[in-house]
């Protein structure tokens, strides 16, 4: 059972940019390697029950366990000591990745107030995407009267290709709303 936005890109997606940009080999043409949701916590050096209810809103959006991330330094100023859990993260690859992309760009993001569009310049350099999602609201499986903060999280979209032209090309036929 193949997910309608994997079968798209196998049969329509990575065939138009194969055309477009004249690859040699059809192993060229950018593909999506993984997502990988973050949400950071800043507030878990006080109260460690926020750092629980983060993983459990990031296990209900990505169908998946999180990783608790630690602190990589000491920062006085934060009371913050190297080792202390301050995150969760998830790596979608696969099929799981597909149901998420679908999801995201098919309800989540509509869901946004005021949407425009998501930026084309939040591309970093190598072919990959970050987009900030500021409230964990707007993903239908985040029961609203659960919520005791309103935490965003960060999407990060790795691909295949060399340069972020590529990309921006490939996430556009996957879907992704960019403004205009």
């Amino acid at each position: 059972m193949t997910n309608r936005l994997q079968e798209r890109y196998n049969k329509e997606i990575a065939p138009s940019l194969i055309e477009k940009f004249s690859y040699k080999s059809s192993m060229q043409a950018p593909k999506i390697e993984k997502i990988v949701l973050n949400m950071g916590v800043g507030d878990a050096t006080q109260n460690a029950k926020n750092l629980d209810e983060a993983v459990e809103e990031l296990k209900l959006i990505s169908g998946q366990q999180p990783l608790i991330t630690k602190a990589k330094k000491s920062i006085a100023n934060f009371r913050l000591r190297e080792g202390m859990p301050i995150g969760a993260k998830v790596t979608l690859r696969g099929e799981r990745m597909y149901d998420f992309l679908d999801k995201l760009i098919n309800v989540s993001l509509p869901r946004v107030r005021d949407f425009h569009g998501i930026s084309a310049k939040s591309f970093d350099g190598r072919g990959n995407y970050t987009l900030g999602v500021k409230e964990q609201l707007i993903f239908p499986e985040v029961d609203y009267d659960k919520v005791n903060h309103v935490r965003g999280l960060d999407v990060v979209i790795v691909t295949t290709a060399n340069t972020d032209e590529e990309a921006l090309e490939l996430l556009t036929q996957v879907g992704m709303p960019f403004a205009k």
